[in-house]
């Protein structure tokens, strides 16, 4: 009986992880670099990131210098989403989960939007 029982948790949790690990690995990743000098990148893959589909993605942000942060923002196509990924102080590589909404896209340093900035789309 407790053969029987540990068996059937066994099978229960590899099943668990079966269904769950596929959803963690589709959310796809943006790459993201600001500094050290007055760069700013955002690439999915070896490409530099022009439209995506709406939805979920990891945007993971390697922030080279003090003086630059990396924000991101809708600024058409509905209600503006601004968010900040990494701070002015942060220095190092930050991963963050974000839903993006059909519009045009901003990334830039605040600090230097000027000279440190790119466009996408997200269609639906």
């Amino acid at each position: 009986m407790l053969r029987a029982t540990l068996a059937l948790l066994v099978a229960a949790s590899l099943a668990a992880v079966v269904f769950l690990v596929p959803a963690q690995a589709s959310t796809p990743k943006l790459v993201g670099t600001v500094g050290p000098g007055y760069t700013i990148t955002l690439k999915k893959g070896t490409a530099k990131v022009k439209t995506l589909k709406a939805g979920k993605y990891l945007f993971v942000i390697s922030d080279k210098a003090a003086i630059h942060n990396f924000t991101i923002e809708r600024e058409k196509g509905g209600p503006k989403i601004e968010k900040t990924l990494t701070g002015t102080m942060f220095t190092g590589k930050k991963t963050v989960a974000m839903t993006l909404k059909k519009g045009t896209w901003k990334y830039y340093c605040s600090n230097h939007e000027s000279e440190m900035f790119g466009f996408f789309k997200v269609t639906s």
